[in-house]
């Protein structure tokens, strides 16, 4: 009977030995990692003079895009800001909710462009934005989103709008999510999970169509 190999049993230790190694490096060193994988979905554009600041929808509880989006406007970074939001009846949509909390804030209604529309997701919110931009005769836009969706938002507008439209995204500090500390809620993890998912099936979709 053939007996097994003494160096073959010693590089299959090693290697367990490594992988638990491994293993071990990584989970103490999970923080850290959570973090920069957190800051990565949330990196922000500075904000930058603008034709129209993009509020787009949804927004959460607390209206957080609205009010980053109305500290925008009051700094007069833009004149006008664009409510954006799906429909929610025939006769209401989020974009109404968007349009009274920034005026809530600041902002004079007659600056305030609320737009409804019925996008299942960003990528077809930015494709009906695209067309208002472009009857506007816009050429730099700043859009407002969540922090956690700053990263995708801005990957799916500059895939989406024309390239002589100039687009920076600005992420609003959002109640659920917490770029450096995400992991510790049942609500961060989610919407961390949630988040990445999402930029995986916008990057597929987005270079498929290109194709």
């Amino acid at each position: 009977m053939r007996q097994p190999e003494r160096g073959g049993c010693l590089f299959r230790l090693l290697a367990l030995v490594g992988l638990v190694a491994l293993i071990g490096l990584l989970f103490l060193v999970r923080h850290p990692l959570f973090r920069v994988a957190g800051r990565w979905l949330a990196e922000s554009d500075a904000p930058a003079h603008a034709d129209a600041i993009v509020v787009i929808g949804d927004d959460d509880y607390t209206g957080d895009r609205a009010f980053r989006a109305a500290d925008l406007y009051r700094a007069g970074w833009a004149p006008t800001v664009v409510a954006s939001g799906r429909m929610l009846r025939p006769y209401t949509g989020i974009a109404e909710l968007i349009a009274k909390d920034v005026e809530s804030d600041g902002v004079p209604a007659a600056a305030v462009v609320p737009f409804d529309h019925n996008a299942e997701d960003t990528r077809e919110e930015a494709a009906a934005l695209s067309k208002l931009v472009a009857d506007r005769h816009w050429s730099r836009v700043m859009v407002v989103t969540s922090n956690y969706h700053a990263h995708r938002a801005r990957y799916i507008f500059k895939k989406v709008f024309p390239s002589n439209v100039s687009v920076s995204v600005i992420g609003a500090r959002d109640v659920n999510f917490d770029p450096e500390s995400w992991w510790e809620s049942r609500q961060g993890r989610k919407i961390f999970f949630l988040e990445m998912v999402s930029y995986c099936e916008a990057w597929w979709e987005l270079h498929a169509s290109a194709n």
